[in-house]
């Protein structure tokens, strides 16, 4: 799956326009890092990649099956260590008001962890930079 997004800034602290495809988000950083709060800062919008994942992998896979859960609820939060390089991600999974037997919800927590984000999280990754003359994008 290859996926193009396109941030562009401009002279406003810190607000930025994503695009990908015809979609559009904005970011910004919190005001205590001179932003203005405007949109998702990019840790939140990491954190917020695999609890959209989660959620959407989790009901394909309960729809398909014909469960009755009206409601999923995926928090997730994240902690950045810079010093050692490490990150925690702790998400939380709520079915709301659905009764769902141990067996589901054994299967379903094996399901969230094959959400496609989960698996690159955890999978290798490599960055390759390239630096453009001009307006090559």
């Amino acid at each position: 799956m290859s996926v193009k997004v396109l941030a562009r800034i401009g002279t406003e602290k810190y607000y930025t326009e994503v695009t990908a495809g015809k979609n559009k988000i904005i970011t910004d950083e919190p005001l205590d890092k001179g932003g203005l709060d405007k949109g998702f800062n990019p840790f939140e919008l990491l954190a917020a990649s695999l609890a959209t994942c989660t959620v959407a992998t989790l009901r394909m896979y309960i729809d398909r099956k014909g469960w009755s859960v009206p409601e999923i609820d995926v928090e997730v939060e994240m902690e950045n260590y810079p010093q050692t390089k490490n990150t925690i991600f702790t998400r939380k999974i709520s079915y709301g008001e659905a009764l769902l037997e141990a067996e589901q919800l054994a299967r379903l927590h094996h399901i969230a962890d094959a959400c496609p984000v989960h698996k690159m999280l955890h999978g290798n990754m490599e960055i390759n930079t390239l630096f453009l003359e001009k307006q090559e994008l």
